[in-house]
């Protein structure tokens, strides 16, 4: 049945966008949909009505209305291993049962905040978050976006196993003054347990008696932190159901709600939880996640876009596609569907970015001139977040409407090192400020946007077994060495001592 959806879509006769603009004054009018301080504009994209109708077709033989309900009744969404995904659950759209458990354990966090407030722990001056992966980028990204006017503690988040890192993000902390939070959702995670048995030696090496007593554990394997030995009092569980990449909503955003604040915390949410009704209840053609979706597989289905690049004219957002790639690419970068049969098809698109002004004179000269089509995605705020000339922001809003009228208007000369061909398409995200709760309904457009690219192919986004292969043979030298490898990974092996290290 979704064959002749599929032929319908990409046998759709191709129309300029300016074609486009032509034939519907209205145009921008019904492409753009404005929703919890964010307005979308998908007017530069090539979607037309014939084809949004053929996508709904696509949603409907997909059962993207049934699949949607099941994310948000706590059903199984996962069937490779047997799950729900309850993320919504933290911002109080599943179950009445889901929403009280994650209601329960985000008081548990706020308990311990208010503790650390009242100065249980001494006095706290730092926060040291120690993750990798959904455990890091997310607290990562939002106290870098929300946290410029100040943190109530001074907060980094260390991932990479590479202890350079680790070593930057202490060198100006008081181990004595020092909360260490562990992340990870198994407890098993092995450069987040390296990381943090290194963070233990900082704070013994800085005079510290007790280093357990300052360390936080946010986890959903409760039993495996106190293994390692973490008082129970000090950890802070969340659902299994939670997947990592889905998790700054629960204990992994505790450095978030401790160095911005519950309240933030709470607008976060409030936020995420507006887009969720948003998606939940919008139809088709106003759904911002699911035009967007609709999007997405037009320009890798149809045009064969390999990529999809991501631009946030907003210093605050520089972390955002870095986040996003690995949203979208561990989600959704499968070759096979929910049932184990080949796709058939080309899923995500490679993910990447960067931040306007400085990627116009890096990387837009391909965007432009290139013999690549690249959908490209700006992200702006009216409210700049500084107190500096107003012609700064300005400026940078208007480099950002320019580029994407630039891309799309092209130009034409007679000496084609100077020519631009145009029809080159954009979408534009225009948010009202840097606020958490607009961050919170962004991020929760992604997610939503997602997982409706993930039901309309017919795979299972909650999955990440691509991960696990290298994990194991990384495993594999540690124990072995250079023994049954391939001749050039051996010889790398020796050629960096690994062998002779004694691992």
């Amino acid at each position: 049945m979704t064959a002749n959806i599929w032929a319908a879509i990409e046998n759709t006769p191709a129309k300029t966008l300016g074609t486009l603009f032509d034939e519907d004054v209205h145009r921008v009018d019904g492409m753009t949909i404005s929703q919890s301080g964010l307005r979308f504009d998908f007017s530069k994209t090539h979607l037309d009505a014939g084809l949004l109708a053929a996508f709904a077709e696509l949603a409907k033989a997909m059962d993207l209305d049934g699949a949607r309900e099941k994310l948000f009744t706590g059903a199984v969404v996962n069937p490779t291993e047997g799950r729900a995904a309850k993320h919504v659950a933290e911002r109080g759209n599943g179950s009445a049962d889901d929403v009280a458990q994650a209601k329960a354990l985000q008081n548990r966090m706020r308990g311990l905040i208010d503790m650390i407030e009242a100065g249980a722990f001494g006095e706290i001056k730092h926060i040291l978050h120690i993750g990798i992966g959904g455990s890091a980028l997310g607290p990562k990204l939002l106290i870098d976006a929300l946290g410029r006017d100040g943190l109530r503690f001074d907060t980094k988040v260390v991932s990479n196993v590479d202890a350079t890192a680790l070593a930057e993000a202490v060198k100006d902390m008081d181990p004595k003054a020092t909360l260490v939070a562990v992340a990870s959702k198994t407890f098993t995670t092995t450069e987040t347990l390296m990381n943090a048995e290194s963070a233990l030696e900082w704070l013994r090496d800085g005079g510290v008696e007790d280093p357990y007593g300052q360390v936080i554990a946010l986890t959903a394997a409760p039993e495996k932190a106190m293994e390692w030995g973490v008082d129970q009092s000090r950890i802070l569980p969340f659902a299994e159901s939670v997947g990592g990449r889905y998790s700054l909503w629960c204990s992994i955003g505790f450095p978030v709600a401790a160095a911005l604040g519950w309240g933030a915390f709470e607008e976060l949410l409030e936020g995420a939880a507006e887009m969720d009704r948003h998606f939940r209840s919008a139809p088709l053609e106003a759904n911002a996640p699911v035009m967007a979706a609709f999007v997405d597989l037009y320009y890798a289905q149809v045009r064969k876009c390999q990529t999809r690049a991501v631009f946030a004219y907003d210093e605050r957002l520089r972390l955002l596609p870095d986040y996003l790639q690995q949203l979208e690419m561990e989600s959704n970068g499968k070759s096979v569907t929910a049932h184990g049969a080949l796709l058939g098809r080309v899923s995500a698109p490679v993910t990447w970015g960067g931040v306007g002004t400085d990627a116009q004179h890096a990387v837009f000269q391909l965007l432009h001139q290139g013999t690549h089509t690249i959908p490209v995605e700006f992200i702006a705020s009216k409210a700049p977040g500084h107190d500096f000339d107003p012609a700064h922001h300005e400026t940078l809003l208007i480099n950002c409407f320019a580029q994407g009228a630039a891309l799309m208007r092209g130009r034409d000369s007679a000496d084609k090192a100077r020519s631009y061909a145009g029809d080159r398409p954009s979408t534009t995200i225009l948010m009202d400020d840097i606020t958490p709760s607009a961050v919170g309904a962004l991020i929760a457009f992604y997610e939503h946007r997602t997982f409706a690219n993930a039901v309309l192919l017919g795979i299972n986004p909650f999955d990440q077994f691509g991960v696990e292969l290298g994990k194991e043979i990384a495993r594999g030298i540690a124990e072995n060495g250079a023994v049954g490898f391939d001749p050039s990974t051996s010889a790398l092996i020796a050629a960096a001592g690994l062998q002779q290290s004694g691992l």
